[in-house]
């Protein structure tokens, strides 16, 4: 039996998160039935997290344990050809037997795109918010560095949480601007239900003077959610690295 580490890429729109659900269609449905294809047994696929319906992600990472001697390039190749094109496998290899995708993780790398202007783009909507209004980059980056390093994050975490123990460390968090697009980076050992997207709400928040820089040791002391910003939309979030 060897333990075989998948990355993959998804564009997220048609699917309610990774995690296999009753009655919808998710990442890991999709990802087990192309295995079971090729390997005419079924798979359980084991994913570095969960991602919320709408989420992207541009580096996700999954384990399973396989008995077969597939060479792993076409093993690939084969895999490539039964997943439909918004989900892609960019990497096959095989790793140690007690290898967790989820428990080894050392962390994660989120971007969440804001697209900055009141001109409508057609190709925006699918991957960032839409935000009309300038958005103040010096106040948002305030903020950023105002909740880097360890902090008990319950404020900015929805209901849906799983985990009782709501602290976290933030290694970095910065907010720059490309052109139209504003893109908040954050690296996290973990992550609550939301997190991401409720941070950006409140960078947002900040910006527009609804919430001040200095309220955030308050609001995170605070552990009331309805403090926080709002919880920005799912199209903008894309999970851009696992870290091993």
């Amino acid at each position: 039996m060897k333990r075989m580490l998948l990355t993959i890429s998804y564009d997220g729109t048609a699917y309610h998160g990774w995690q296999v659900q009753n009655n919808a269609i998710t990442v890991q449905s999709v990802m087990c039935d192309a295995l079971e294809q090729i390997l005419k047994r079924k798979v359980a696929l084991t994913g570095t997290s969960r991602t919320d319906a709408g989420v992207h992600a541009k580096e996700f990472t999954c384990h399973f344990d396989c008995e077969d001697t597939i060479p792993e390039a076409a093993f690939l190749r084969g895999l490539n050809g039964l997943l439909p094109p918004d989900i892609a496998v960019t990497d096959c290899k095989q790793v140690e037997s007690d290898f967790h995708a989820r428990y080894n993780a050392r962390g994660k790398t989120y971007c969440y795109h804001i697209y900055n202007s009141n001109k409508k783009d057609a190709f925006k909507s699918r991957y960032s918010w839409t935000v009309e209004r300038k958005l103040d980059i010096e106040k948002m980056n305030e903020f950023a560095k105002a909740i880097i390093g360890t902090h008990d994050f319950y404020a900015f975490s929805s209901s849906g949480r799983s985990v009782e123990n709501t602290v976290r460390t933030i290694s970095e968090c910065r907010v720059e601007k490309q052109g139209d697009d504003v893109i908040l980076t954050v690296t996290a050992d973990g992550f609550l239900y939301n997190m991401v997207r409720i941070i950006v709400g409140t960078a947002v928040a900040v910006s527009d003077g609804r919430i001040s820089v200095s309220e955030i040791p308050f609001i995170l002391e605070s552990k009331q959610r309805e403090k926080a910003g709002v919880t920005a939309p799912a199209q903008g979030l894309f999970l851009e690295k696992v870290h091993y």
